[in-house]
């Protein structure tokens, strides 16, 4: 009895075929009658054969992998925005490779330039500018961006950043609040969409946005950030929060501060971090549908791979989730 698994001359003896009819098969590069592709297809199924995928990339120049690149893998945002991705990878055979950029614009560049040529197409989460990021339309790979971007010529599937502020923010209005900050981070560019979006809304009703900036999307940095706002001589009625993770390490600091959360200060933030439902009290925050972002960037990019014309970038709507932390004035 043989032993080991069954090899292409195996499904060639099995077909009544050549191997190099096989080989063409099942790596895709020719159309055979239904008639043979049927007897190739009960070989294959019937001996259990599975193409060996680094021979198979050889010869068809794919990998049936795609590279995505994220600025910090312990962001429950992007987080959500992989699982989104790599749901609609599997179902289209593809597998993904990750690379964290841990928020370091030194490094970014390195590390996808790195991670091209060994990906069909890559997903690309990035800070950089639109000047800046010029470099990514050399890699010689379809590349679809997790950021709505003008100016440059690559697809993209973004989020409403300014409606999204302006929202928390006419939430604060309507439950009475008047002194509204924004605790941001000023190294991303969609920071100042976000700060244009509160004060939009602020100025219609004749009021000013203070604004404070952090060191990083994190929440030690929305900890260390939180005695400098809240103890400062103009002490805000309510804070809007770059993103969950700021507004949650702002919010503990605040109670340690001796604060009465949400009585003396409403705190929202941005993303829908799932663990904002079950802190005290649970954050108010915007769905900015992570996980969508993902699944949409993935289908966009392998529709590219597929040669299929793009069909224009996607904006994503935010909507609000009002939770605990944000409460009328007394």
């Amino acid at each position: 009895m043989k032993s080991g698994s069954p090899t292409i001359r195996d499904v060639a003896a099995m077909a009544g075929v050549s191997v190099a009819t096989v080989s063409k098969y099942v790596n895709g590069t020719q159309r055979f009658s239904p008639a043979v592709e049927a007897k190739l297809k009960d070989a294959v199924e019937s001996l259990g054969y599975r193409s060996n995928p680094l021979a198979r990339s050889m010869i068809t120049g794919r990998t049936r992998t795609i590279g995505v690149a994220i600025l910090d893998i312990t962001n429950p945002h992007f987080t959500k925005v992989v699982k989104g991705a790599n749901r609609v990878a599997l179902q289209h055979d593809y597998t993904l490779l990750l690379v964290d950029t841990e928020e370091n614009p030194a490094r970014e560049r390195s590390v996808i330039e790195a991670l091209a040529p060994r990906v069909d197409g890559l997903i690309i989460s990035s800070r950089a500018s639109e000047e800046m990021a010029q470099w990514m339309l050399e890699l010689d790979k379809p590349v679809v961006m997790l950021r709505s971007v003008r100016g440059l010529a690559i697809p993209n599937v973004g989020f409403d950043n300014r409606l999204a502020t302006y929202m928390l923010a006419r939430h604060l209005l309507n439950l009475g609040h008047r002194h509204i900050a924004y605790l941001g981070f000023g190294a991303a560019s969609i920071n100042d969409e976000r700060i244009a979006g509160a004060r939009a809304a602020l100025a219609e009703a004749g009021l000013a946005l203070d604004v404070h900036d952090t060191h990083a999307p994190t929440a030690q940095a929305g900890e260390q950030a939180c005695s400098r706002v809240m103890l400062g001589p103009d002490r805000p009625q309510a804070v809007i929060c770059y993103n969950d993770l700021i507004a949650l390490g702002f919010m503990k600091e605040a109670k340690s501060l001796g604060f009465r959360l949400p009585q003396d200060v409403s705190v929202a933030g941005i993303d829908n971090a799932l663990y904002g439902e079950y802190v005290e009290p649970s954050l108010t925050t915007i769905d900015a549908q992570s996980e969508t972002m993902g699944e949409l960037a993935m289908q966009k990019l392998i529709d590219a791979l597929a040669g299929k014309e793009d069909a224009g970038n996607i904006v994503l709507e935010p909507r609000l989730i009002a939770r605990d932390s944000t409460v009328a004035r007394a």
